[in-house]
Formats: C-alpha cells, structure tokens, sequence
C-alpha cells in the first residue's frame, strides 16, 4: 500500500515529487520546478511548517561562497561550476540541474532531520 502524502517525510515527499516530476510541474521544467519549491515554502511558512527555511544558507555553506543569486542560482552554480549563459538552459543542462537540485534537497532534508542543517 503507497503511503498517503500527508503521512510522508519531506524527503519521501520530494522523493516522490522526483519520480513523478511531470505529474506536479508540468512540463517537468526546471523554472517551474523551482516556482512549485518556493510556493511550497510560502505555504509552509504561513501554515506553521519550516519550508525550506535556511535552504539558501545551506547552499552557500556547501558552495562555501555566495554570490547575488537567490537559492535556484546557488543550486546552478553547483551543478554548473563551469558557469552558464542563460537561465533558460538548454535540455541536457536543465537535466543535470534538477538531478542536482533533488540530491542537494535531500542531502538538506537528511541534516536538517539529523539536527545538522547549518
């Protein structure tokens, strides 16, 4: 039996979400991947939960350098380290950003459940 998403973690929630991109951002782009990470956010914060609260933070720490990015910059520039032209990156890039994106989050998730999350 598939647990209900109310009963999931947030890293079995966003492990799901990667499975099944299509189904919560259509298209399965990275812009609005990055839009469904900051609305949920705003709805957790508003609601009590912690969001991605110090998510920003987090990147710069593993990054160990921060830039005048917002957190989907720092999550390129990780992926990326060769640097990039354009937001709107061509296809193979946009693939390997969110795989990152995905890994980064639960590498976050997985400290901040562990108490370790800077």
């Amino acid at each position: 039996m598939t647990k209900s998403l109310a009963d999931m973690s947030e890293r079995e929630y966003f492990a799901n979400i990667r499975r099944r991109l299509p189904m919560y951002v259509i298209g399965g782009r990275l812009d609005r991947l990055e839009a469904f990470l900051d609305g949920y956010d705003q709805h957790a914060l508003r609601h009590g939960g912690p969001g991605l609260r110090d998510w920003t933070d987090w990147l710069i720490g593993k990054r160990s350098q921060t830039c005048n990015h917002g957190w989907s910059g720092h999550v390129r520039h990780i992926a990326l380290p060769d640097g990039w032209d354009h937001w709107d990156l061509p296809q193979e890039q946009e693939r390997l950003v969110i795989d990152v994106l995905f890994d980064l989050l639960d590498e976050y998730l997985a400290e901040r459940e562990a108490g370790l999350a800077r």
